[in-house]
């Protein structure tokens, strides 16, 4: 395309254009359109139940368990949103902030908040649309600048320039964009289940099997429907993510409890709880590919080999795009929801890689 005289690359980057969504869209459809038929099938099935939910009005005792941490609110000046968050560890110790994937929030880190705190002031945030932390109404203000946006000035209102960060899923693509932008606020990099962004973008267009398993990233650009499908049978979607033999965790993991289930039942039943999380998807496709890519502080990336969502070789293929020290593990009997599935295995892998020499070149 370089030899093509400027006309000729002005109308095949509108192809391409055109091509990209028309894929986007097309994909949209055709999910939508598997869904619509799952859902006739619940109301045949059981019409009953299709539409049945329970009223939860009060927390489960697991939300506000104290050794857990301090549930704490910050406003951010500039956009005026208030945050939530549960922080652990003595102020003034290094910051360790922890992003959630979805459909999770600051609960997902329960284990890890109790773990480190004795060494980290450890903050596990509500990212924004989340849980207790302030909902935009309109999708333009979940795009992806704006969602960087707020981690650094999260990390500025709590009093601190730098700090650990670790991301999961959906907040793990936070933590590598933030740790693009702004490096000199992240100490060191640690991301669990998801790659580099560059990765991931080019590795979904030639791989149709992970275009497959992204399937929710082009149902979640359709308004409303997405929201109502994850009520139906009373959050079945939900529960299941985290339950079932495909995507949930697995016999020797650390399944979630009937208490933990419900938290999770709690916070996303709210009214409106669900529309913030899903925006944060829906301007994916307008946000990527990246203009910049490297990551230049040490990293270390966690990979659940069960992962229903993200195939394991993009994991690999993300060590090029760091610039210092990357570490990769792969835990061969663990899902998507590591952290949660194999906290021991992960508190330890973690506590070795900040005990690591920072000045330790790339392997």
């Amino acid at each position: 395309s370089a030899a093509c005289p400027p006309p000729a690359r002005r109308l095949l980057a509108a192809a391409r254009a055109l091509l990209f969504w028309a894929l986007v869209y097309g994909y949209c459809g055709l999910c939508a359109c598997i869904a619509g038929l799952r859902l006739l099938w619940s109301i045949g099935r059981r019409p009953g139940e299709t539409f049945r939910r329970a009223v939860r009005e009060n927390p489960p005792a697991c939300l506000n368990d104290p050794s857990l941490g301090t549930h704490c609110y910050v406003r951010i000046k500039d956009s005026g949103l208030r945050f939530h968050y549960v922080a652990a560890g003595e102020r003034g110790k290094p910051l360790m902030l922890l992003l959630h994937g979805f459909p999770e929030f600051w609960y997902s880190w329960r284990h890890q908040l109790r773990e480190f705190k004795s060494e980290y002031r450890v903050v596990a945030l509500d990212l924004r649309g989340y849980g207790e932390t302030d909902a935009p109404s309109h999708k333009e203000n979940y795009k992806l600048d704006c969602l960087i946006t707020d981690i650094k000035d999260i990390l500025e209102s709590l009093g601190y320039n730098k700090c650990v960060l670790i991301g999961h899923d959906w907040g793990g693509m936070i933590a590598w964009l933030v740790a693009i932008c702004y490096p000199e606020m992240v100490t060191k990099l640690i991301v669990v289940n998801f790659p580099h962004p560059s990765v991931f973008t080019e590795y979904i267009l030639r791989h149709p099997s992970q275009l497959i398993k992204s399937a929710y990233y082009f149902f979640f650009q359709m308004p409303w429907f997405p929201e109502f499908m994850f009520t139906v049978n009373d959050f079945k979607v939900l529960k299941s993510l985290f339950t079932s033999q495909a995507t949930g965790i697995g016999r020797k993991g650390c399944r979630l409890t009937a208490e933990d289930i419900e938290a999770y039942l709690y916070v996303f039943s709210q009214p409106g709880a669900l529309t913030g999380p899903i925006n944060h998807y829906r301007n994916i496709f307008s946000c990527l590919p990246l203009q910049h890519h490297e990551v230049i502080m040490p990293t270390l990336l966690l990979w659940g080999e069960r992962d229903a969502f993200m195939e394991v070789d993009m994991a690999e293929i993300t060590r090029i795009y760091v610039k210092n020290h990357f570490r990769l593990t792969i835990l061969s009997e663990a899902s998507h929801w590591l952290q949660q599935d194999q906290p021991d295995i992960v508190n330890k892998l973690i506590w070795t890689f900040l005990k690591e020499e920072t000045t330790r070149k790339r392997e």
